[in-house]
């Protein structure tokens, strides 16, 4: 072995010791900043192995070496299998694009960043398609309280690109901030996951199906609405009018009222709904409250018609698209094998193993 390879040896040796002292300086603190204190370590870690990779001969060995090392050292935590290594690696690199840089990421979320579990993390660089939708969803985990599962949902029915995408009058029609933040509460298109309805469906099925899934519904509406009831009767004098879907939104502080069509967007349905926001303004809303809102959701919109339409509103009303997530074709839904179909043919195949083997 050459002096240099002992040289080496020696900087690996010690940059190994040292890695070690960290691990065990987290544990000690582990037991009151456990998920803060480990993403912390693992940042640490990701700088160090790519720096270590780039200045030494051992290159990509250096995350078996380390892998191997911390294993025998720390057997009681799962964490430093080769492959969570690469992940580690990984998720630092993600943050260090281009002109990105990585002390400018943690200095701007501090300990939200690290707040985040691993299990996000690890999800989010996965399927972001860049810095700043990462960013969007660490700042959603955070100040929503996201799971994991929820996290899986709204990055699948690509939220970042559909939140605050309503075509609406707020900013003309509400005072600021409250406009702007009206609009940032709106999602263009609403995706709504709903397996039991079947095409063509009708508008009171809809309303029916999204009812009986009302917390799957408020999660795709959004933070802060609450649901206040379906079909809400408006008496007005000898009339009753019929909202489809009312709720309150508690960052807002107003009413919101929910139509929903099943077809196209035409100019009328804006009239009607109007109709309805003045009724709640004028029956429900109190003193502390800020004026009611309406949002049309519908199945297509023209973006010009709905704007022309909006400009001589005096309601704050936006108009936004849906989609149904699972919705089968009614053909395709009927030709799915029954529970007791399919029992019979488990059964079916049962016996014919059973006369074969005789």
């Amino acid at each position: 072995m050459s002096e240099n390879e002992i040289v080496q040896y020696k900087e690996l040796a010690k940059w190994l010791t040292s890695i070690k002292a960290q691990v065990r300086n987290v544990q000690i603190k582990a037991a009151v900043r456990v998920n803060t204190e480990l993403l912390q370590m693992y940042w640490s870690l990701g700088e160090q192995i790519t720096e270590k990779q780039k200045t030494s001969k051992w290159g990509d060995r250096v995350l078996a070496i380390l892998s191997d090392e911390l294993q025998k050292e720390f057997p009681q935590i799962k964490g430093f299998s080769k492959r969570n290594l690469e992940i580690v690696r990984k998720w630092y690199l993600f943050y260090n694009q281009e002109d990105i840089i990585a002390k400018q990421v943690v200095s701007q979320f501090g300990e939200k960043f690290f707040s985040v579990p691993w299990g996000h993390h690890i999800y989010i660089i996965q399927h972001a398609k860049d810095i700043n939708e990462a960013i969007y969803y660490i700042n959603k985990v955070v100040e929503d309280g996201w799971s994991r599962n929820v996290l899986l949902n709204m990055m699948s029915t690509n939220l970042y690109h559909r939140e605050g995408k309503a075509i609406t009058n707020f900013t003309a029609t509400l005072p600021t901030p409250q406009g702007d933040l009206a609009q940032q509460i709106t999602r263009d298109p609403y995706v709504f996951d709903l397996m039991e309805l079947t095409q063509p469906f009708k508008e009171k099925e809809l309303e029916t199906a999204l009812v009986n899934n009302v917390s799957r519904l408020l999660m795709e509406m959004g933070k802060g609405f609450a649901f206040i009831g379906h079909q809400v009767p408006l008496n007005i004098g000898e009339d009753t009018l019929y909202a489809d879907m009312l709720f309150y939104n508690t960052d807002l502080h107003c009413y919101i009222v929910v139509e929903l069509k099943v077809g196209n967007f035409k100019p009328e349905y804006i009239g009607q709904l109007s109709a309805y926001v003045s009724a709640v303004d004028h029956l429900k809303r109190k003193a502390s409250d800020n004026q009611t809102v309406g949002l049309l959701i519908c199945k297509e919109r023209n973006k010009t018609m709905v704007q022309w339409t909006l400009e001589n509103i005096a309601q704050p009303i936006g108009v936004s698209s849906y989609d149904i997530a699972s919705v089968l074709p009614e053909d395709i839904q009927s030709s799915l094998p029954t529970i007791e179909e399919i029992e019979a043919g488990l059964a079916m195949m049962n016996n014919k193993e059973v006369k074969s083997e005789e």
